[in-house]
């Protein structure tokens, strides 16, 4: 694994400005977790996505008893190159919407220009006069208000509002984190991350995209109070934070975005690879790590992976893991590395600025 001292400067391009049920809890699944692989042919991203469903036994089956649903994209920025697509969030939304499920798109995004990011500095805040603008520029700027107003589904800033504290089983860091009170209302969250490499974490998929979770108006964004309390604990690569949240709000859906992926020093910055993938599962470990294996990652590479093994939550191998649909072999990248940046080099000017 490389590692590169970068230079302020360089850092702000390249790129690291981000980041249910919580009834659903955080358990160890027992059970063989099911994953799926789809190709994106002829660019039908909502057949992929459906097809990626139904591989998992059906819009009717993961939903079953569920009636409100949250579906979290990573907006990390404005960036579209760095995004989920909304197709693929339109694709879930609709299938949910026609099995009768109350959907609402969540999220509370890392940074964005004007707001806490300059071309040189991103700086950190708590300041909802500064994270209720910016959030809903994000949402202008990616499409997301006009998808929710055709869909007519509300878009949920998770940044501010009403926060309920959730107890985290088997912490690392926190033994309750404070969410928006919509997390604890919904019956279950899917995750819907752009399939990418992350500076910090090795790869960013569907449980990196929880620390969007965690609202900036209690932690701070761009998260840099969490990292910098993480790594008091020694956390690996943002493991600890990226874990904890898990625990606290569990996905019981991750459908990973790889219509266009990212390589390199993502997570915002790094070079798109047109994958044309939609991987999906019900286990959030297992489903992440099927996604990194396609982009040429193995498990002892990601941090949050081997911390997640060790402390108990499974699957612990691929082998342990029911792939349908595409076989990973005949799907496989060689995503070009990440330039791993510990956070301990960064954290002295990183979000370290209040604005």
């Amino acid at each position: 694994m490389v590692h590169k001292t970068f230079s302020r400067r360089e850092f702000i391009i390249t790129g690291s400005i981000g980041t249910l049920a919580v009834a659903s809890g955080f358990s160890l699944n027992k059970s063989t977790p099911v994953v799926s692989v789809v190709r994106i042919s002829d660019g039908d991203v909502a057949y992929a996505v459906k097809k990626a469903i139904d591989l998992l036994g059906g819009i009717e089956e993961i939903t079953r008893n569920k009636k409100r649903i949250m579906l979290k994209p990573n907006l990390v920025s404005p960036d579209p190159r760095a995004t989920t697509k909304p197709e693929v969030i339109k694709a879930l939304a609709l299938l949910m919407k026609d099995a009768g499920k109350e959907v609402s798109i969540g999220e509370g995004s890392a940074a964005a220009p004007g707001f806490n990011a300059t071309d040189q500095a991103i700086y950190k805040t708590t300041d909802p006069d500064i994270l209720n603008p910016m959030q809903q520029y994000v949402f202008d700027q990616l499409g997301y208000t006009e998808l929710a107003k055709s869909l007519d589904i509300p878009l949920i800033n998770l940044h501010t509002g009403e926060m309920v504290n959730v107890k985290v089983p088997g912490a690392f860091v926190y033994d309750e984190i404070t969410v928006h009170k919509s997390l604890s209302e919904t019956d279950l969250l899917c995750s819907v991350p752009m399939m990418k490499t992350h500076v910090l974490a090795t790869v960013t998929l569907g449980m990196k995209n929880l620390i969007g979770l965690y609202p900036g108006n209690a932690y701070c964004t761009v998260r840099s109070c969490v990292h910098n309390a993480s790594s008091e604990k020694g956390s690996p690569g943002i493991a600890f934070e990226i874990l904890d949240m898990v625990k606290a709000c569990t996905p019981g859906l991750t459908v990973i975005d790889g219509s266009t992926a990212m390589e390199g020093n993502g997570p915002s910055s790094g070079e798109l690879v047109k994958a044309n993938l939609i991987i999906a599962g019900t286990d959030p470990l297992a489903t992440d790590m099927v996604a990194a294996s396609i982009m040429g990652f193995d498990k002892s590479e990601v941090p949050t992976f081997t911390t997640a093994i060790k402390s108990g939550m499974s699957p612990g191998s691929l082998e342990q893991i029911e792939i349908r649909g595409e076989k990973i072999g005949n799907v496989q990248l060689a995503f070009k590395k990440p330039e791993i940046v510990p956070w301990t080099d960064i954290n002295s000017w990183f979000g370290a600025e209040q604005i």
